[in-house]
């Protein structure tokens, strides 16, 4: 490994930094969505092609209403549930490193309107107060640590080693919290742990001190989204169903990660150069 950061990798870094803004900055102006309409069954058939008994979505749900409608949370939702014994939602709440308050029941999470929306069909969430994950069915965590997110015994380890299948439905890029579990993995340069402490609220009586290991960048970096998505499809990981502007890709946990090690073991940067 590397001391730092050479010449050849800040250029890199800082190109990712500059395309990450300007596509975020050409979308907000130019459309709101960029998904057409088509029938819902093409939707259900992609899903039939996976006969796996767990499944983890990000979902862009402007996309996913452009592409069925008023009603596509539900539709969307209730077909998950119906192919999948277990359908997995972020319930990511990264206030709490300021607040420093988690309740499992009425934490709003905040990035994105379907994992608020989800909140309602879950039965279950993690303890971890800044990158939760929202249960539908059966599906648990029993015996990881829920305050190390990203540790060798935390749930996104748990997700490796099931393999779980990963979905992008209608996100304008591809979406993975196991990135941070596949580099903290790593240990590279760029990354470096954090604690955040304060307190979690289980239920409406019962509550308690946590602290909460999770992993912070050493300066400004972001994932080369790109990059790796060209990787994971080249490797033949991704599966990419892309269909009339919705974007949709599917790949597996540890089969993503075994796909970006090689790379990463060659170059500690490679997933944010």
């Amino acid at each position: 490994m590397t001391d730092g950061p050479g010449p050849v990798h800040e250029l890199k870094r800082w190109g990712t930094i500059a395309r990450r803004v300007y596509t975020r900055r050409l979308r907000e102006r130019v459309r709101d969505c960029s998904a057409s309409p088509f029938p819902f069954s093409e939707f259900r058939s992609i899903l039939d092609d996976y006969d796996d008994d767990v499944i983890f979505v990000h979902v862009g749900l402007s996309d996913v209403s452009a592409a069925f409608g008023d009603d596509s949370y539900d539709r969307v939702c209730s077909e998950l549930r119906r192919q999948f014994d277990s359908v997995l939602v972020p319930g990511f709440t990264p206030s709490f490193r300021s607040s420093g308050v988690y309740h499992k029941r009425y934490s709003r999470p905040q990035v994105g309107l379907f994992p608020v929306l989800f909140m309602d069909d879950a039965d279950y969430r993690t303890d971890d107060p800044l990158h939760s994950i929202q249960v539908a069915g059966d599906y648990r965590f029993d015996g990881c640590d829920h305050h190390d997110t990203f540790g060798e015994d935390g749930c996104y380890a748990r997700l490796d080693d099931d393999n779980v299948l990963i979905a992008n439905i209608g996100t304008d890029r591809l979406v993975s919290t196991q990135f941070h579990y596949v580099s903290v993995r790593a240990d590279p340069p760029y990354q470096a742990s954090s604690s955040h402490a304060g307190e979690i609220y289980y239920d409406d009586e019962r509550h308690g001190g946590v602290e909460q290991r999770n992993d912070t960048f050493t300066s400004t970096y972001t994932w080369n989204r790109w990059k790796l998505e060209r990787r994971l499809a080249d490797e033949g990981v991704l599966d990419r169903r892309d269909r009339h502007g919705l974007k949709l890709s599917l790949f597996r946990a540890r089969d993503m990660r075994t796909a970006l090690e090689p790379a990463i073991e060659r170059d500690p940067y490679y997933m944010v150069a």
